[in-house]
């Protein structure tokens, strides 16, 4: 079990499945920075969190749920949470809107894992399936919440509480993904150690050489 100051955000499993080190950036340093891909995500979800709660039917839907997990050690907001068959007996069915499309990644299956493990243990009800509407095809795709998934978003947790604890901040690997990082200009990922400590030797050079 985690104390409530040892949690981590939800959105820490995309950023840490995207790149650790922009994960490291985001929930060590308290960085972070709009760009053209985070505004629309933003967009996105102000438009799905400004609805209201309401009933179609037997489906009742929950908009801007707050969820947590204790064992976990993991807070954040689900989107939209639909309970599905009648009061006595309602299961619930999390569905995540993202503005782009599906990821090569699990970094969005990750996260609605997770938001079902939440769920579970808030209120005690298996959780078998979920869903993600993506905004450029506009249609939701089905996620099995399976064991490998399970366990894989379990381990991703777990290793974002130990990078946070230790304060580690990982090295970057310059990739074509790095473009579109909203922390590009902190991050630096082009610069590799080996050229940083030759632009120092080489100031320093400049220093010596200066009558």
């Amino acid at each position: 079990m985690y104390s409530e100051e040892d949690y981590i955000q939800l959105s820490a499993i995309q950023h840490y499945i995207f790149c650790p080190k922009q994960c490291a950036l985001i929930h060590v340093h308290n960085l972070w920075n709009e760009n053209l891909f985070t505004a629309k995500g933003k967009i996105m979800h102000e438009k799905v969190d400004s609805g209201e709660d309401e009933s179609r039917g037997e489906k009742q839907i929950l908009r801007s749920l707050n969820i947590y997990s204790k064992r976990l050690g993991l807070s954040g907001r689900c989107d939209v949470v639909e309970l599905l068959g009648c009061e006595e007996d309602t299961t619930p069915y999390p569905v995540e809107y993202k503005s782009g499309k599906p990821k090569n990644d699990i970094s969005d299956m990750a996260q609605l894992c997770a938001q079902a493990l939440c769920l579970e243990e808030m209120i005690n009800v298996p959780i078998k399936k979920a869903a993600i509407f993506y905004g450029k095809p506009r249609r939701r795709l089905e996620v099995e919440i399976d064991d490998e998934l399970r366990r894989a978003t379990e381990d991703i947790i777990k290793s974002i509480h130990k990078m946070i604890s230790e304060k580690n901040i990982p090295s970057a690997k310059y990739e074509s993904k790095c473009d579109s990082c909203s922390l590009h200009d902190y991050c630096m990922p082009e610069v590799t150690t080996r050229k940083l400590n030759s632009y120092i030797e080489e100031l320093y050079k400049e220093d010596e050489e200066t009558p």
